[in-house]
């Protein structure tokens, strides 16, 4: 090839390399974190999609002598009478209108990385372009929300709250009702993204008050936006509803299932989830108590979906105080705060049929981490403890790949010998295969280890928000997305095809083409691939060649020995 010809090709291979890189880096445009979308504000809620009480949990009508009370307090317009919430963790907005959270901000976690001008992720938004909102209240016979009423506005003592350098904050919100004081009390705490929601009534009438306290998350049926969606080659995160139900610890409903409504379902504690890449939004009602769960979709809103649960009837005997105590989640899928929160509520994180492998893979990336402080190399000391796990079984797979790569030579002068007829070639190698004790199946058992360790790391790596944005170093900034470079991955492609020179062919000539263009499909597979994978892949196959040489040396030594003797 003359250089001219050479010039050309490497410039083409330069500027494909270059259009691919961009290519990638190509990202729609984000739905919901525009400041335009902010500013958009959306109609309060009217009560219309509030639950409903069966028969069996005493709906009563609500006396016409409320009508006069909530009328008195709707003087003030939602979108002008909200409260903000400041701590560590989180920028949390309350309508007091109904009392509902309507819009919360993420501090540490962010749209992009930090390198690439990210800002906090909007988990939760009313505008017109998201709707994602918690919704809580009470129901029943003199609750202060209802169908045909609508929703209390609440007072409060200031608009802005900020958690400081204190551990607790509390934002109490204040509403009267027939001479029943009523404090809605939303209780913060520091590093926590769970917050306290409590009821604290006050009955000052010569009547006993009754009522159920209900939970919402109300979200429309858009995908998050950007890298949560999934990518190239890689399937989108479940996007729905979870909920643990009598029979099961982990029951989750896309949309298609809230829109035919699947039965209620009533348990003593429980919780209800919504589920989106990384982050949920979760309600956890009093676990020492029975509670009613729905999942359905908005008839006034199309598209919308609404998560309820409804609890036990409170009773405060006339002048008396009684309360009521239930808690919203609303952050990242931590696996370890979300087990303190619920039993099982920490299966949102769902690593779906290879849960048993994937949950040890975790915790052991997580106790690695706490040692040596980077992810990536967390990744890599696992992959050498797997490996070290792996060995026992894999050496004689090993050794008998070494044995066969060392009959290399007699293969291919049966092949010379019996090339046209092939009864007789595999008479002949069957022959020789049981003469040298060799298991032709044999090497493929270290592929077939590897691939349910390969499959559920992926999982982990695809749902555990601990390696979203996490650097490992250089180049690779984000182990949860793909490298920027595609380094990596020719890397991992190169190491492939030095991994099959220590490695027998198939005397097969076509099985050995697929051989041969295996370490292409698979650099092309994990060019899209979480860098955190490609790097466990990596070093898997670097370890493997290590391990394959020092087999193969041994057995060339142990020939050598016996033949000199």
């Amino acid at each position: 090839m003359d250089w001219r010809k050479l010039s050309l090709l490497s410039s083409i291979g330069l500027v494909s390399w270059m259009l691919v890189i961009q290519w990638s880096n190509f990202e729609p445009p984000m739905i919901g974190n525009t400041v335009e979308s902010i500013k958009v504000p959306s109609p309060s809620d009217t009560g219309s999609e509030l639950p409903v009480l069966p028969h069996d949990l005493d709906e009563m009508d609500i006396p016409k002598t409320q009508l006069v009370d909530i009328k008195k307090n709707e003087k003030y317009e939602s979108k002008n009478n909200v409260v903000f919430v400041e701590t560590d963790v989180f920028d949390v907005t309350i309508d007091l209108n109904g009392g509902d959270i309507i819009d919360v901000k993420l501090h540490q976690y962010l749209t992009k990385s930090s390198s690439d001008g990210g800002v906090p992720l909007h988990m939760m938004q009313r505008s017109a372009a998201r709707f994602f909102v918690a919704s809580s209240g009470l129901i029943g016979r003199d609750g202060t929300d209802s169908r045909t009423l609508g929703r209390p506005t609440f007072s409060t003592d200031q608009y802005r709250y900020t958690l400081g350098t204190n551990n607790v904050l509390e934002v109490d919100l204040f509403y009267n009702q027939n001479n029943t004081d009523i404090v809605k009390r939303f209780i913060f705490k520091k590093s926590k993204y769970d917050i306290g929601i409590d009821y604290i009534l006050t009955n000052n009438t010569i009547s006993s008050w009754e009522g159920r306290f209900f939970g919402q998350i109300k979200r429309d049926s858009k995908p998050p936006s950007g890298f949560e969606s999934g990518s190239f080659l890689q399937p989108p995160s479940f996007l729905g509803g979870a909920r643990r139900e009598e029979d099961k610890n982990f029951a989750k409903y896309s949309f298609s299932d809230m829109a035919e409504e699947p039965p209620s379902s009533s348990i003593k504690g429980g919780w209800l989830a919504f589920m989106q890449h990384y982050f949920t939004a979760a309600w956890v009602p009093p676990q020492d108590e029975v509670n009613r769960f729905d999942f359905k979709q908005s008839k006034e809103r199309a598209g919308h979906n609404i998560l309820s649960f409804v609890g036990q009837l409170i009773t405060v005997p006339a002048g008396s105080t009684n309360s009521y105590s239930a808690k919203l989640y609303v952050g990242p899928k931590d696996q370890n705060s979300l087990r303190e929160l619920a039993e099982h509520l920490d299966l949102v994180v769902d690593y779906g049929v290879f849960w048993i492998i994937c949950k040890p893979i975790h915790q052991a990336m997580v106790a690695i981490h706490s040692y040596i402080g980077n992810w990536g190399w967390a990744i890599v000391v696992l992959t050498i403890i797997i490996k070290i796990l792996l060995f026992p079984l894999s050496a004689r797979s090993l050794k008998s790949m070494a044995r066969m790569r060392s009959l290399q030579p007699q293969m291919e002068r049966l092949k010379e010998l019996y090339g046209e007829d092939r009864q007789k070639m595999g008479q002949e190698q069957m022959a020789l295969w049981k003469k040298e004790k060799v298991n032709p199946l044999g090497g493929c058992l270290p592929m077939l280890l590897q691939m349910p360790v390969f499959i559920s790391l992926f999982w982990v790596l695809s749902e555990s928000v601990e390696i979203r944005h996490a650097p490992w170093l250089l180049w690779i900034t984000d182990l949860s997305s793909m490298d920027p470079f595609f380094i990596l991955p020719v890397i991992m492609g190169v190491s492939m095809v030095a991994m099959q020179k220590l490695q027998p062919l198939p005397t097969d000539p076509m099985q050995a083409k697929v051989m041969q263009y295996m370490p292409i499909a698979f650099t092309f597979m994990c060019l899209w691939f979480p860098s955190g994978l490609v790097l466990y892949w990596t070093v898997n196959n670097l370890l493997s060649i290590g391990q394959q040489w020092i087999v193969n040396r041994q057995i060339t030594s142990t020939k050598n020995t016996s033949t000199s003797i």
